[in-house]
């Protein structure tokens, strides 16, 4: 069941905040639809899914609140939207990752946990979304869990088709070994704290794992 949006009726929203929206110029669709995703993504993964109300939403999209009904007829159909965005710029970063190196998928494997380490030292990062939202919904038939299975089965099957192409003994192997490493660059940077020492060490130990699994080729 979604949920709706009662937290913000008209008929319970406070006068101030009612009025302030009121004055709010009107936005069209698909400029309130960008502005409500950007402000979404931003708050949902700095501060929780759930913490998060749309009142927040709004104010920090800065249109009027009619804006959101029109454009998502529930919270949950806003946390979809947000998830599908999110899960298009997280294979973005994979694809600029392993297109510096086309044709080379053991280069492109390091480059891609370079890169990762890199994001994951930055202040203010918070790890995974995905992994954030599995937390904050236990329940795997929600259709926020489904989007996070989908985006992890994905990469699952991109990282079997580098360790595939790296001529891996074992690729489906070497894939769940270097997954785990990425999530566990995930937990690290919200246990040891960003630009910590497991973090930094990541590369390496990728490079470990491909060089035991691929042999001589890894070492070309």
């Amino acid at each position: 069941m979604k949920e709706k949006y009662a937290e913000i009726s008209p008929t319970r929203a406070p006068r101030a905040k009612a009025a302030a929206s009121r004055t709010r110029p009107h936005t069209d669709a698909a400029t309130a639809q960008e502005l409500l995703l950007r402000a979404a993504g931003e708050l949902f993964y700095q501060e929780g899914v759930r913490a998060v109300g749309v009142d927040a939403v709004v104010e920090r999209a800065g249109v009027n609140k009619m804006s959101l009904y029109r454009q998502f007829s529930s919270k949950d159909e806003l946390i979809e939207a947000y998830l599908e965005q999110t899960n298009e710029s997280f294979f973005a970063n994979f694809d600029k990752s392993i297109g510096m190196h086309p044709g080379e998928p053991v280069r492109q494997i390091a480059q891609y946990f370079e890169d990762l380490t890199q994001r994951a030292s930055r202040e203010g990062y918070r790890g995974c979304p995905f992994v954030n939202v599995a937390a904050e919904f236990p329940d795997p038939t929600h259709p926020a869990r489904e989007i996070v299975a989908r985006n992890k089965a994905e990469l699952s099957e991109r990282l079997t088709e580098l360790t595939t192409a790296a001529g891996a003994d074992d690729p489906a192997g070497l894939a769940d070994a270097l997954a785990l490493l990425i999530e566990g660059i995930y937990a690290a940077s919200q246990t040891f704290g960003p630009g910590c020492g497991p973090i930094l060490a990541a590369p390496r130990v990728a490079a470990m794992l491909v060089a035991a699994a691929c042999g001589k080729r890894a070492d070309a």
